[in-house]
Formats: structure tokens, C-alpha cells, sequence
């Protein structure tokens, strides 16, 4: 297995496991799948918004992403991490690469941490962020609602 930087042609693998990530509800508020032109420009910002993919015998099998925090200027250097590992590759290491390389790219572009927020009840997400060095900062209570359900959030994060 190997981290890199997304390209244009992952496009197609990487909406894929963001929409397997959707199907199942333990991950995100989304609940509008993404086309492949959604997630098609990433590369290009890669530059602010840095995004890798993890493949595995020539096939991607997950990605990680930071996104902007937030647009006041002091917090330029916050970026928040999103992750998705398609269902049969969790658990083999995938993830804590993913994590590592991702972390490794934000600090390249000057960004000194990264948070992730995590439903409470992913409990694998939150053992892997944790195993990386991310700890928990706080619980928002009814953050977003998801199929009409209020749903709390866990706020972790990693100085880099």
C-alpha cells in the first residue's frame, strides 16, 4: 500500500468510498451522494486543501482530506480532517496511513492542526484518531441533524 497525492483519475474511486461512507450514516451529516465532478477538483486546490489517497495493489482504497476550519484569518492553520476507508480494506492499516500522510501534507502547507469531528458512536474512527495522537477536546451536543435525528459530535484534534 502506498499514500500519494490524489490525481484526476481517482476521482471516480474517491466518490465511491465518500458515497459508501454516506450510505451508512456512522460518518458524515451528508446525505446527498457525490458525483465524480464533485470531488474532481480537489487536486487543484491541493495546494490550500491537501488530499491524499491510499492504494492498495494498484486500486484506491480510501482517501483523507483537510478542509478549510474556518475563513477568519487566525485560523488559517486549522484545517478539519475528513476520512473514508471503503469497508474492505478497514482495519488493515489503511486508515493510519491515510491519517499520518494527510498530516504530513497540511504541515507542509503551513498548517499547525488539524481537527476532526466524529459521531461518538464511530467507535473505529475515534480508536484510529486516537492511536494517532488526536485527543478528545469536547462533545457538542445536537450538532446536525441526520434522517431527523439529532446527533452529537465528538471534537478531537492534533497539533502538528
Amino acid at each position: 500500500m502506498r499514500v500519494r497525492g490524489m490525481q484526476a483519475s481517482d476521482a471516480e474511486a474517491v466518490a465511491a468510498i465518500y458515497n459508501e461512507g454516506i450510505r451508512g450514516r456512522g460518518a458524515t451529516f451528508q446525505t446527498v451522494e457525490r458525483s465524480v465532478g464533485d470531488v474532481a477538483g480537489w487536486p487543484e486546490e491541493s495546494d490550500r486543501y491537501p488530499v491524499v489517497v491510499a492504494e492498495a495493489d494498484g486500486e484506491v482504497v480510501g482517501w483523507a482530506r483537510a478542509s478549510s476550519y474556518s475563513g477568519f484569518e487566525a485560523y488559517a492553520g486549522v484545517g478539519e480532517l475528513a476520512i473514508y476507508v471503503t469497508g474492505s480494506a478497514r482495519g488493515s492499516g489503511v486508515g493510519r496511513a491515510l491519517v499520518d500522510g494527510l498530516a504530513g501534507a497540511a504541515r507542509e502547507r503551513g498548517y499547525w492542526k488539524l481537527i476532526a469531528k466524529v459521531f461518538p458512536t464511530n467507535d473505529g474512527s475515534i480508536r484510529l484518531l486516537h492511536r494517532c495522537g488526536y485527543r478528545d477536546v469536547g462533545l457538542h451536543l445536537r450538532h446536525g441533524q441526520i434522517d431527523g435525528e439529532w446527533r452529537d459530535v465528538l471534537l478531537l484534534e492534533q497539533p502538528l
